[in-house]
């Protein structure tokens, strides 16, 4: 493992949940102790109702984000790394930030870049539509 099995935390959002069981069990077999995260969206319609790949698996911690938090995100990652991500992607960032902040310095938080922004140019990478959903791309968070 490229992270000598140091990893303390994985993060990923909910989706169909297979990300989350498929990797989170596979750490949890090399280490007990990982925490497993789930940021989603508020609205997610599986935030309540997670699905059967999730049933037996223990989440540590569960965030709930606001879109014009993983907005500032992705948009802070694009200008100042040059990644041109999308929103599922400021998710998990954002939920890997929230961890990172209410736990102990030092550890080691794995997400994933899940989705690029090209499917997404006709919304949140649109002046139009982001302001007519109240959502500024110049909002920026401490990152």
């Amino acid at each position: 493992m490229a992270l000598g099995g140091r990893v303390g935390a994985f993060v990923a959002a909910e989706g169909t949940g297979g990300t989350l069981a498929g990797t989170g069990s596979f750490l949890r077999e090399q280490n007990e102790d990982i925490a497993l995260v789930c940021p989603d969206p508020l609205g997610a319609a599986m935030w309540s109702w997670f699905t059967k790949n999730l049933e037996d698996l223990r989440v540590t911690t569960a965030y709930r984000i606001p879109d014009q938090e993983a907005l500032s995100i992705i948009y802070q990652l694009r200008d100042e790394e040059g990644l041109f991500l999308g929103l599922s992607s400021g998710i998990n960032v954002a939920g890997a930030l929230r961890f990172a902040r209410e736990r102990r310095p030092g550890q080691t938080i794995v997400t994933v870049l899940c989705d690029s922004g090209a499917k997404y140019q006709s919304k949140i990478y649109n002046p139009r539509w982001l302001s007519a959903h109240g959502l500024d791309p110049r909002v920026r968070l401490t990152l």
